[in-house]
C-alpha cells in the first residue's frame, strides 16, 4: 500500500504505452491517490446506506430499541452491525475533506516520485476509531433499552430529552470546539505530521478519527433518542456534522447547540405532563 514512486513508474509504465492514449490515460488517473479516496469515500458509504436498508428491512432489529429489550452480549452483537453501518454512512462523509486533503498532499508527492502512503491506510484508522464507537454504542443501547429509557413513555420522553440538552450544552465546550477546530483544518496537521511510513499514516487515521468523535460523538449519541434506525435524523445530523466541519468559525455549531436545547426542552416538557 506504500506507493514511493510506484504511481509515477505506472503511469510511464511500458504496459500503459501499448494501450489507447484514452484507456492509458484513464488507467494512471485512476491510479492516483485522490482517485482512490474518492473511490474508496463512494464505496464505503455506500456500502453503510445499503447495509442500513437491508437493516431496516427487517422488522426484528427494531425490537432492540423497545423497553424490555433482551440485554446481554448477544443483543448487543446484534445492535453492533446497525451502529457501525449507521458510522459508516453518516461520518464518513464529513471525513471527507480531511481524506481528500491528505490524498491532493500524496498526488503532488506521488507526481514528484517521492514517497507517499496510500489513502486507504488513512481511511482505515479512521474507520477503525468509529468502529469502536459502534460497539459501545451497541452495548449502551442495549443497556437503555433493558432499562426502560428508549420508547414513548415517560422515562423515555425524559431520557431523550436529557441526552438532547446535553448534546446540545456539549456543542458550547473547550473540547468540542478544540475538536471541531482540527476538523475544520486538516491540511495543517498533516503539513506538521507527514510520514512516508504506512503504520505512521495508519497513527494519523487513529488521531483523525478520534478528533472527529470528539467533535460529533454527541451528534451521533442524539440517535438513541431520535431511533437509531430513523433515516430522517440519520440524513439531517449527517449532513449537519458535515456542515459543521466545512464551515470556518464555531458559530454553525452554536446553533446547533441551541436547536439541541430547544429540542431537548420540548420532550422534557412533554415528560412533566
Amino acid at each position: 500500500m506504500r506507493y514511493q514512486s510506484d504511481v509515477t513508474e505506472f503511469v510511464h509504465s511500458p504496459a500503459l504505452s501499448h494501450l489507447p492514449p484514452s484507456v492509458g490515460r484513464l488507467g494512471a488517473a485512476l491510479a492516483r491517490p485522490k482517485a482512490i479516496a474518492l473511490g474508496c469515500l463512494a464505496v464505503l458509504t455506500g456500502v453503510g446506506w445499503v447495509a442500513l436498508a437491508l437493516i431496516a428491512a427487517d422488522g426484528g432489529w427494531a425490537a432492540l430499541c423497545r423497553p424490555g429489550a433482551s440485554a446481554g452480549w448477544s443483543a448487543a452483537a446484534l445492535a453492533f452491525p446497525m451502529w457501525a453501518a449507521m458510522a459508516l454512512a453518516m461520518m464518513l462523509p464529513t471525513a471527507g475533506p480531511m481524506i481528500l486533503t491528505y490524498a491532493e498532499i500524496a498526488d503532488t508527492a506521488a507526481g514528484r516520485r517521492e514517497a507517499a502512503v496510500s489513502p486507504l491506510i488513512l481511511t482505515a484508522g479512521y474507520v477503525t476509531v468509529w468502529l469502536g464507537f459502534a460497539a459501545v454504542a451497541a452495548v449502551l443501547q442495549t443497556a437503555f433499552a433493558r432499562a426502560g429509557w428508549l420508547g414513548t413513555g415517560g422515562a423515555g420522553w425524559a431520557f431523550s430529552g436529557a441526552l438532547f440538552v446535553a448534546a446540545g450544552l456539549y456543542q458550547f465546550s473547550a473540547l468540542k470546539h478544540a475538536c471541531l477546530t482540527q476538523c475544520q483544518r486538516p491540511f495543517p496537521f498533516f503539513f506538521a505530521n507527514w510520514t512516508t511510513e504506512p503504520m505512521g499514516v495508519l497513527r494519523l487515521g487513529l488521531r483523525q478519527g478520534l478528533l472527529c468523535l470528539g467533535c460529533c460523538w454527541a451528534a451521533m449519541a442524539v440517535m438513541l433518542a431520535t431511533g437509531a434506525m430513523n433515516p430522517v435524523w440519520m440524513a439531517v445530523l449527517g449532513a449537519v456534522m458535515t456542515i459543521e466541519k466545512m464551515s470556518t468559525t464555531a458559530r454553525f455549531s452554536h446553533a446547533v447547540g441551541i436547536g439541541f436545547g430547544a429540542v431537548g426542552a420540548a420532550m422534557l416538557a412533554v415528560a412533566a405532563m
